[in-house]
């Protein structure tokens, strides 16, 4: 609930700390004392709309604190949390506003955009008058209100989790589609590629191997001759091996008389002689090489030419086309196995579609019954709020192929109110005054069911006096029970229901300047004041054992 609320340089206001309480508490004083102004400061605190002209004048800026004291496990602080707050003890709200417009926000003095302000700021307070419709005129909100009405939270929870996967499916589907479908147009590519590859069976490496064998087969005639002339130099008749293996022999024999003259001669001789063996044998192995047939010369330049013709279609290297060759026979295994895995997709799809469907039907029969007690419930509170030929109504429409995570229903508040007239929605065959009797019926028998802790009422009342007041004030004070509730009443029958009475007042501070001021008053100031209410300016005996009178009817 609001604790206390703390206002600096707003409006008329200089300084200002007023304390609350849970129950019910009215704030009254004259026309144009400034309860407007009290109002507009706290709405600015819970995330409204700012303005530089409410800075007071003379003043650089204003600013606005609200301290609610909540339960550890309320909504708002999980709110405030999740934007990574520090929320323990006391909820602070603090809006500056500066006087050439901007404004800044505060949460327990953690500075925050004035967008989380407001999300937070709607979790802890409902502000309704004549003109602040904006929860009667919002289908959504209706739909949510009955919801809540009828226990409906885990059923709808259920519609909107079985929405998501039906979501989420149709979109795995469709995105499996557009890649089959993908696949479909290349697929006879794909197959003659990979059989085109297949049959070529092309190897890492092939390529280089093969132009090297091509640039030796082409080059062999050329040095034939040379190497044959070679070999016939060292292994034909003019061979000088013979020879020298013969001076070697002689040398050998006259080892024995000169040792140390022939040896090292001798193994040189040996040694030059392996040599022109080694070379004679190069070259004879040599000139083999270069005895090929020409066929061999023709296939390996076709299929070189083969090899880079397929590279240079697939706009790969040669030694990537093997590579390739995989990769489409994967393809269009991929293929046969997507066409395999849309048909479980689609399978998936129908299975999450009846899902949903056979959990909005539900989640649509319940609303329809619900429907039925929430117009009971709110039409049986219309009769003392000078609404007894009004009646209340909830139009659900119901198009089971209109899907959304709320399920099949558009849900929207009418009445009636008077028979024989034709219903409508309520914000457009409501006035002002009924809009707001309506919505007070409307709270009284939500008030258990998820609403803000606190409920600011701004003149509600207006318009409307005696019983009809007095009921006004008494659905309220039902309401304090539950929430707490702050009104702003020019009602004394209102006024006397509640617990706690504020009385705002305009005061003069210079010779110049007033102020605007609020001061509880106490049981015997709360009587003066209810006279005042009841007849104007000049209070009576009368007025006040009236007032009286409304008093201790309270007590």
């Amino acid at each position: 609930m609001l604790a206390q609320l703390l206002i600096r340089d707003i409006v008329l206001i200089d300084r200002l700390e007023l304390a609350f309480a849970g129950g019910m508490s009215v704030l009254t004083g004259e026309t144009g004392a400034g309860k407007s102004i009290l109002l507009d400061a706290f709405a600015l605190a819970l995330g409204g709309r700012g303005d530089g002209s409410l800075v007071r004048h003379g003043e650089a800026q204003g600013q606005v604190t609200a301290v609610f004291d909540l339960a550890m496990d309320h909504p708002a602080r999980a709110m405030a949390r999740s934007h990574d707050l520090d929320v323990d003890g006391e909820l602070i709200l603090r809006r500056v506003q500066v006087a050439d417009g901007r404004t800044r926000a505060f949460i327990n003095d953690q500075p925050v955009s004035v967008q989380v302000l407001r999300t937070v700021g709607a979790a802890l307070v409902e502000i309704h008058g004549q003109h602040d419709d904006r929860a009667l005129i919002e289908p959504e909100t209706h739909r949510s209100l009955l919801d809540v009405f009828g226990n409906l939270g885990e059923q709808a929870a259920a519609v909107s989790a079985a929405w998501r996967a039906w979501r989420d499916a149709r979109s795995a589907l469709d995105q499996q589609r557009a890649h089959v479908e993908a696949a479909r147009k290349e697929a006879d590519f794909l197959r003659h590629a990979a059989d085109e590859l297949g049959k070529l069976g092309a190897q890492v490496g092939e390529e280089a191997e093969l132009a090297r064998q091509r640039q030796l087969m082409m080059q062999a005639e050329k040095v034939a001759k040379d190497i044959a002339d070679a070999s016939e130099a060292l292994s034909g008749q003019g061979s000088p091996i013979p020879e020298l293996s013969a001076h070697m022999r002689r040398l050998e024999r006259r080892a024995t008389q000169a040792p140390e003259l022939v040896e090292v001669p001798v193994k040189a001789l040996e040694a030059a002689l392996v040599a022109l063996d080694e070379a004679a044998a190069t070259l004879e192995a040599a000139l083999r090489a270069t005895e090929f047939d020409p066929h061999e010369l023709e296939r390996c330049e076709e299929r070189l030419f083969a090899l880079r013709a397929a590279a240079r279609k697939y706009d790969v290297p040669a030694d990537g086309l093997a590579a390739l060759q995989e990769r489409f026979v994967a393809e269009l295994g991929a293929l046969d196995a997507g066409e395999q895995h849309l048909k479980g997709l689609e399978a998936d799809l129908a299975l999450r579609a009846g899902a949903y469907a056979q959990l909005a039907a539900g989640l649509s029969a319940a609303r329809t019954a619900t429907a039925k007690q929430l117009d009971t419930a709110v039409t049986r509170e219309l009769p003392p709020l000078k609404l007894e030929r009004a009646s209340f109504i909830t139009q659900i429409t119901t198009d089971p192929a209109n899907w959304s995570a709320t399920g099949n229903d558009h849900v929207e508040f009418w009445v009636q109110t008077n028979p024989g007239t034709r219903p409508g929605p309520m914000f457009k065959v409501a006035s002002g005054g009924e809009l707001s009797r309506f919505m007070l019926a409307l709270k009284v028998v939500l008030a258990d069911k998820g609403s803000a802790p606190t409920l600011v009422f701004d003149e509600i009342d207006t318009g409307v006096g005696g019983a009809v007041a007095d009921a006004i004030g008494e659905r309220l004070a039902r309401l304090a029970a539950k929430v707490q509730v702050i009104s702003v009443t020019h009602a004394p029958q209102v006024a006397a229901k509640a617990g706690r009475h504020f009385l705002i007042s305009k005061q003069a501070v210079s010779a110049d300047r007033v102020a605007t001021r609020v001061a509880p008053l106490a049981d015997g100031e709360r009587g003066e004041e209810l006279a005042r209410m009841l007849a104007g300016a000049t209070i009576t005996d009368e007025a006040r054992a009236a007032a009286k009178r409304l008093l201790d009817t309270l007590n």
